[in-house]
């Protein structure tokens, strides 16, 4: 939302609360919604919070940035209470990520009818809507359609949980395991750090060869062992020459 855009919402609001708009309260309510389109589901926030009494009679509503935001949540959040992604055949990481985004996006927005029925009674719908929105062209395989690049990029979790660690295969979104496992814990206990090949990984880096990982570990004993070395020397202190009257 732009300062423009901002206006026009204020504008909106004092038809409720007959507020004074400026061009300052404009460019701060941008600031403050710059990632908030200027929508219907945003009027409707603006109505939907006047629609409410407030807890003292006696006081006066005056609806604030927050109050937009938190609204046009929770009127997009609940078009989505029935939704449920099924997942396609043999599909990719990828795949899934794109459709699952671009599903969400259009049912949220409106663009696609909300499913009506609990998915436990009804579950019949989820296949006509995947069809609907697959035939809509939203949540296209990024060789069909660009724009689902970028969407995969916004989704996709950022940092070494973004990727399958490969030290022990820990999915994505998944902590790193330690090795062995337990009853409860068949997989392994989770790990408070991620492997250091993860890190690597995640950081752009490439992955170290055996023959590296080798050389890196001989290396580090051989440091060791050098520093053990130094201790011993330090600590083989000769014994004192005792000197006596006869040898003095």
């Amino acid at each position: 939302m732009n300062a423009e855009e901002a206006a026009a919402l204020l504008a909106h609001c004092s038809g409720f609360d007959n507020r004074q708009p400026s061009v300052a309260a404009a460019k701060s309510w941008a600031a403050a919604l710059h990632d908030i389109p200027f929508d219907n589901d945003t009027r409707n926030a603006v109505a939907a919070y006047y629609t409410t009494p407030p807890q003292n009679p006696n006081d006066k509503l005056w609806i604030l940035p927050h109050h937009v935001r938190t609204l046009r949540a929770k009127l997009r959040n609940a078009r989505l209470e029935n939704f449920q992604y099924e997942p396609l055949p043999d599909e990719t990481v990828g795949e899934y990520l794109a459709r699952y985004r671009g599903q969400v996006q259009a049912i949220a927005s409106g663009r696609i009818t909300a499913p009506t029925g609990r998915l436990a009674i009804e579950p019949g719908p989820r296949r006509d809507i995947t069809r609907e929105i697959e035939s809509s062209g939203i949540g296209r395989m990024p060789d069909e359609e660009p724009v689902v690049a970028e969407v995969i990029d916004t989704v996709r979790r950022s940092g070494p949980l973004g990727i399958v660690c490969p030290a022990c295969g820990a999915a994505i979104g998944k902590p790193c395991k330690t090795p062995g496992g337990s009853d409860k814990q068949p997989l392994g206990k989770p790990r408070t750090k991620p492997h250091t090949a993860r890190l690597r990984v995640a950081n752009g880096q490439t992955e170290q060869t055996p023959e590296e990982r080798a050389a890196h570990e001989q290396a580090i004993k051989a440091r060791s062992a050098a520093f053990f070395a130094r201790q011993q020397s330090d600590d083989d202190i000769p014994d004192a020459e005792i000197i006596t009257e006869e040898t003095a």
